[in-house]
């Protein structure tokens, strides 16, 4: 079985980010990216199924500016196959567009399985996966926590609002994953010294499609306003007067 393995570069949670003077974007340059941390979920969890004979071939597939590329080494070194990496330097791609790109490759590739996070942690939107089923026309299981291959078909279990859902999906489906679906491992470093060696298909995404225009259109982004620091009080008689100001 093939599997494909979608993950998305967002911009490292530990580095400072300016935005543009005019309020229209963040400002990418010299800005760090690395994996989505619900696609590392779902690269982890098609190496475990490689690792029980399930899978055959792991392909991780990326669409980003040039300068998020490293994230494919990263996700080959954590065990995958091979990469495909989409070159979209117009960092506006929304999740209908990104799903328009995986469906290309995956008419290309044929997978049995598509396997990505649940959602991403830089607009957490959670569309791009459903978007995808529908347009393959392919079976889809969301936010799932287990998951399990059968020799005709998948059994996952998904979190709802009131539980647990298991459901049976035909193949060939697609798979967003959660985080408590597994504990993604680190990078051995011989396995990063492979992942050097590995194939990486360089694409661009203006080839692929030309319908990948924005459907909604960013008005402003402002930082977020920094909330005044909490004040030191001599004594309780203190406290109470300032409540009585401030509450009662």
């Amino acid at each position: 079985m093939k599997v494909l393995v979608a993950v998305k570069p967002v911009i490292d949670c530990d580095v400072k980010f300016l935005i543009k003077e005019d309020n229209s974007r963040i400002n990418f340059n010299n800005l760090k990216f690395i994996i989505n941390p619900f696609d590392e979920n779902a690269i982890e969890e098609a190496v475990r199924l490689k690792e029980a004979g399930k899978v055959s071939e792991i392909i991780v597939v990326s669409i980003g500016p040039s300068q998020s590329k490293n994230i494919i080494f990263t996700a080959l070194a954590f065990g995958a196959d091979r990469g495909i990496f989409i070159v979209n330097e117009d960092t506006k791609l929304q999740p209908l567009a990104i799903a328009k790109l995986l469906k290309i490759i995956a008419i290309r590739e044929l997978p049995a399985m598509i396997i990505a996070g649940k959602q991403s942690i830089d607009d957490n939107l959670g569309q791009t996966g459903q978007m995808l089923s529908a347009l393959l026309g392919w079976s889809q299981g969301t936010f799932v926590s287990k998951l399990i291959i059968n020799s005709t078909n998948v059994e996952v279990i998904r979190e709802i609002d009131n539980g647990l859902e298991t459901i049976v999906l035909s193949l060939p489906t697609v798979i967003t994953v959660d985080l408590r679906i597994n504990k993604p491992r680190y990078a051995s470093l011989s396995n990063i010294i492979k992942a050097k060696k590995k194939p990486i298909d360089i694409l661009s995404s203006i080839d692929l499609c030309n319908d990948i225009s924005p459907h909604l259109i960013t008005l402003k982004i402002e930082e977020l306003k920094r909330h005044k620091f909490g004040i030191n009080l001599a004594n309780v008689t203190e406290l109470i007067d300032k409540l009585k100001i401030k509450v009662i």
